[in-house]
């Protein structure tokens, strides 16, 4: 099940220190960022296995969530903000604002067979 994280932040003359700690089961194997147009659509899966972390480290975007059973919108824009989703949880993310940069953490290496592309049957989330 999802879960929406306030990180710890550190502010001082010298700017501010945001600590990623204790977010995701296991180690983190892999770390990406998604840059793109504003009106990119990204995601369209969920995982066998694999835990990710989710921080809009600049501007904004969406994220559309159904774990099977419950269906949740959230809206990423602070870099303050940690979104973490379970492998169940069929995700899409949109609405990118022009500066976006999405960071991505996952407690897993890329493995294409770790991937489920259809969402749940009950699902009203859709990729236009």
């Amino acid at each position: 099940m999802s879960q929406l994280l306030l990180l710890d932040t550190f502010s001082s003359d010298a700017g501010d220190l945001t600590v990623f700690e204790k977010i995701l089961p296991g180690h983190i194997r892999r770390v990406f960022y998604i840059q793109g147009k504003e009106d990119s659509v990204r995601g369209g899966h969920r995982h066998k296995e694999t835990w990710q972390a989710l921080v809009c480290i600049s501007g904004s975007c969406r994220v559309l969530n159904d774990n099977g059973l419950k269906q949740e919108e959230f809206i990423l824009d602070s870099p303050q903000k940690c979104l973490v989703l379970a492998p169940e949880d069929w995700h899409v993310m949109d609405q990118f604002s022009s500066d976006a940069i999405l960071l991505v953490l996952a407690n897993k290496f890329y493995d294409k067979d770790d991937y489920i592309y259809e969402p749940y049957p009950q699902s009203t989330i859709t990729i236009l």
